[in-house]
C-alpha cells in the first residue's frame, strides 16, 4: 500500500539565505502514489533526495506563483534528475511566464545539455519537459487523483494560486502565497491537512532592518501581501479542517522567535492537530 505524507523540503518565506536559517519554499507531496513536487526553491533537489526520492522519477511539479523563492532551483532540479538518469517526461504546471523561464534555462545551459547528449548519449533534455499554463478550476485528472487551483490575492502578482489535492481518500490543500483570503477556507473545506503560509507580525520590523536593502515597500508587500499565523488558524476552523501546517515562515530563521510564537498565534483559534513547519517535517496522511 502506497504511502500518503507530505513533506515540508523549505518552509522559509522569501528567497534569502543566511548561516542558521532553513531553505526556501517546496515540498513533497505523495498521495495515492502519486508524488508531486509543489514549489521549487532553492534547496528542492537536496530535500527531495533527503526525503529518499530517486530523481529519475521526476514526474509532477506545480509551481504556485512567480516569486524567485517559488521556483528559482525549477531548471537546476530537472537537470540534475536528468543527469541522474531521468528519461520520461516531466510535467510542469505553473503560471504564465514559466515557459520562458523554462527556455531561457536551456538557453543558459546549451553548451552543457549539448555536450552531454553527444558525448554520453542522454535524450534531448528539452524534449523531457512540458510546460503546461495552470488557471483557476480543475487542473488536472489522472491515475485516481485530482488537482485543482483557485487564485489567491498576492499583490503585485495576479497568477497566484492555492492547490487542492485528493486522492486515496484524502484531500490536502496547499495555501500558496496569500493576503488573508476568507474564501480559501470555502475552498479547503473538510481537507485532511491544509498547509498554510504563515507571517508574525511581530517580527516584522527586526525582518526589514535585517534585510537592509529595501525600503518601506518591503513592509508593505509583507502586510498586503501574506497572512499572519492568527489569520491562517481563521482559516483551518472555518474549514473544519484535520489538521494545520504553517509553511512559509516570515520569518524562520530569527532567533527571539521560535516553535512558541507561532503555536501561542494558533491557539486561541485553532484546538485541532498543529504542525509549525521545518525543513524536512513528515506529516503523515494515514
Amino acid at each position: 500500500m502506497a504511502e500518503n505524507y507530505v513533506a515540508l523540503l523549505g518552509t522559509k518565506g522569501g528567497p534569502a539565505v543566511r548561516p542558521g536559517s532553513t531553505m526556501p519554499t517546496s515540498s513533497l507531496l505523495c498521495l495515492g502514489g502519486s508524488r508531486v513536487v509543489v514549489d521549487c526553491g532553492l534547496g528542492v533537489t537536496r530535500g527531495l533526495i533527503d526525503q529518499g526520492m530517486q530523481l529519475k522519477t521526476l514526474s509532477l511539479i506545480f509551481i504556485t506563483h512567480l516569486h524567485s523563492d517559488h521556483y528559482l532551483e525549477l531548471g537546476p532540479l530537472i537537470h540534475t534528475a536528468w543527469t541522474a538518469g531521468l528519461s520520461t517526461v516531466v510535467t510542469v504546471f505553473g503560471p504564465k511566464g514559466l515557459q520562458d523561464y523554462w527556455d531561457s534555462f536551456l538557453t543558459s545551459m546549451e553548451a552543457d545539455i549539448s555536450l552531454r547528449i553527444e558525448d554520453e548519449g542522454r535524450p534531448d533534455l528539452a524534449q523531457l519537459v512540458d510546460i503546461k499554463v495552470m488557471d483557476e478550476g480543475e487542473v488536472m485528472s489522472q491515475d485516481g487523483m485530482s488537482v485543482s487551483a483557485m487564485r489567491t490575492l498576492h499583490p503585485p502578482l495576479v497568477d497566484c494560486f492555492a492547490l487542492r489535492f485528493q486522492g486515496a481518500d484524502r484531500a490536502v490543500v496547499m495555501s500558496g502565497d496569500t493576503a488573508y483570503l476568507p474564501a480559501l477556507a470555502d475552498f479547503a473545506k473538510g481537507a485532511d491537512l491544509l498547509v498554510h503560509e504563515a507571517m508574525l507580525g511581530a517580527a516584522l520590523p527586526a525582518l526589514v532592518a535585517r534585510v537592509g536593502n529595501g525600503d518601506d515597500r518591503l513592509m508593505r508587500h509583507l502586510l498586503q501581501s501574506h497572512t499572519t499565523a492568527s489569520d491562517a488558524a481563521k482559516i483551518a476552523r472555518d474549514a473544519g479542517v484535520g489538521a494545520l501546517a504553517l509553511n512559509h515562515l516570515i520569518p524562520s530563521d530569527d532567533p527571539d522567535y521560535g516553535e512558541a510564537d507561532w503555536r501561542g498565534a494558533v491557539s486561541p483559534i485553532w484546538d485541532g492537530p498543529f504542525h509549525p513547519g521545518y525543513d524536512g517535517l513528515r506529516i503523515d496522511l494515514d
